[in-house]
């Protein structure tokens, strides 16, 4: 006996149904192929523990937070105008590559690694630093003397100690004979959800951690990159979202984007053009976690700018094919934090 109309038409919808399913799976990273970043043996903070589709965390935890799903911050059209508006940079723009000439270097020392000796610059911020002579904190921490440093002018210098799993980072950091010199330093427990001291900058501008937000080599070849990624923006706000505690502006404009501030790339984006992206490429991960974890604003530099560890094993053209991603693809996801601003 034949199927009636009504059956065909049925068994036509369910094939659409399931080939629509199939297309949104492919097109959608999967989360349980994601496991929390972690460097030296150490998870880079705690695993986000808050209901999916939440507005971004307050606290270290944001790293590890999915945001596809969470609400659009009310101010986001405001804040991507203002960039558009401001001028400069107005794509992404990795800023790490060149056979491991640019990007951020970081060292793991074993536990057993010497103290030594630092000192904060006579420029630098004592007041804000968690470990160096003329601190609060210790005189000295485990960074070896010729720990890499970053090129530039920010000299950053970042290093995780196995076992207690802290992050030592230091902004323009010169190695001495039998030490340190920096202008600033900061230590994170790892394992540790906590903000850094409120009002304090870090290494970064924003007193944020680093380390966390670079896009790292080896997970973009496992081809999971499960954590929010650092970025900059020419012209920032007199203030910040936590987890960020510190800003870095004299500018008071409400749609002037905070130091903190959250961005992802919007979906309807993601999905158009995911197909330019293929699997196994190194620019493919990267794509997908601005989708899903976003990049956060941590310091003031060129707008889309976003940073990743220096490694000769980068693939400048492959990864430079991000620079096609223009910034009216992202919008400003919502904080479970208001702006603290002094304005």
């Amino acid at each position: 006996m034949g199927q009636s109309r009504t059956g065909r038409e049925g068994l036509v919808a369910a094939a659409i149904l399931v080939a629509l399913g199939t297309v949104l799976a492919l097109a959608t990273p999967r989360a349980d192929a994601r496991v929390i970043a972690s460097v030296g043996g150490c998870q880079l903070f705690p695993t986000y523990a808050g209901a999916a589709g939440a507005p971004s965390a307050a606290d270290q935890t944001a790293w590890n937070q999915d945001v596809s799903a969470s609400p659009k911050d009310p101010m986001s059209g405001k804040y991507m105008r203002r960039i558009r508006k401001l001028g400069g940079n107005q794509y992404l723009h990795p800023d790490f590559g060149g056979g491991g000439a640019y990007g951020i270097p970081f060292a793991v020392v074993p536990q057993s690694e010497p103290l030594v000796d630092v000192t904060i610059g006579p420029q630098g911020y004592p007041d804000e630093s968690e470990f160096g002579a003329g601190t609060d904190g210790p005189d000295s921490a485990p960074i070896p003397l010729d720990a890499p440093i970053e090129g530039g002018s920010d000299h950053h210098v970042l290093v995780v100690r196995q076992s207690d799993c802290d992050l030592y980072e230091m902004y323009r950091s010169f190695s001495q004979e039998t030490g340190w010199r920096a202008d600033s330093t900061a230590l994170f427990d790892l394992g540790s959800a906590a903000r850094h001291p409120e009002g304090w900058t870090s290494g970064d501008a924003a007193g944020l951690p680093i380390l966390p937000g670079l896009v790292r080599y080896d997970e973009v070849a496992a081809g999971n990159v499960a954590h929010a990624i650092r970025a900059t923006f020419e012209s920032t706000r007199r203030g910040y979202v936590h987890p960020a505690t510190h800003y870095a502006s004299s500018r008071c404009g409400r749609a002037l984007p905070p130091m903190g501030l959250r961005l992802r790339m919007k979906e309807g984006y993601y999905l158009d053009h995911l197909a330019d992206y293929e699997p196994g490429s190194q620019a493919r991960p990267i794509y997908e976690a601005l989708y899903r974890y976003g990049m956060i604003v941590a310091d003031n530099g060129s707008n889309f700018y976003f940073t990743g560890a220096a490694d000769p094993g980068w693939d400048d053209d492959d990864v430079g094919a991000l620079k096609d991603v223009p910034g009216r693809a992202f919008q400003v996801v919502a904080s479970e934090a208001s702006v603290t601003t002094p304005c």
